[in-house]
């Protein structure tokens, strides 16, 4: 019970300088000590229970990856802009039934780069494409203006 507690309570932390800052390192830097703390707490826990202890394992695995996102401005804390682009993904290959080729595919993967841009930037992809610029980034200055 305390190891997702404590993990929760780390968490929890965090967001709340996430909510109040923004990804800024500086701000996330403080809570070096704690996720240490956490992790060296966790190292010299033992536990009953297998599925517990497998979670201890896994976590501790993967440490320095965890809270990567502490050490860099604007590094999200979730990898939910790649869950959703990996959604697209699997999406064209169901309904392509398999028929994908090379060139095929790295079309669709600039297509697909394009509009997850436009959607990031707040920017239409339709108009985007329809005004035949280049650069995505030139447009955004330009409709910001």
């Amino acid at each position: 019970m305390n190891f997702a507690t404590d993990f929760g309570l780390l968490l929890r932390n965090i967001l709340e300088t996430v909510n109040k800052y923004g990804l800024k390192k500086r701000n996330l830097s403080k809570h070096k000590r704690e996720i240490q703390s956490y992790f060296y707490k966790l190292s010299i826990s033992e536990f009953d229970s297998e599925l517990t202890s497998s979670y201890q394992k896994r976590l501790l695995k993967n440490k320095e990856k965890l809270f990567t996102f502490i050490e860099y401005d604007g590094i999200p804390w979730n990898n939910n802009n790649a869950e959703n682009a990996i959604k697209l993904f699997s999406y064209y290959r169901k309904v392509s039934k398999n028929q994908l080729k090379e060139k095929g595919m790295a079309n669709y993967l600039v297509l697909l780069s394009v509009l997850q841009t436009s959607k990031y930037k707040g920017i239409n992809f339709f108009d985007f494409l329809k005004s035949r610029e280049i650069s995505i980034f030139e447009y955004s200055k330009r409709s910001i203006l």
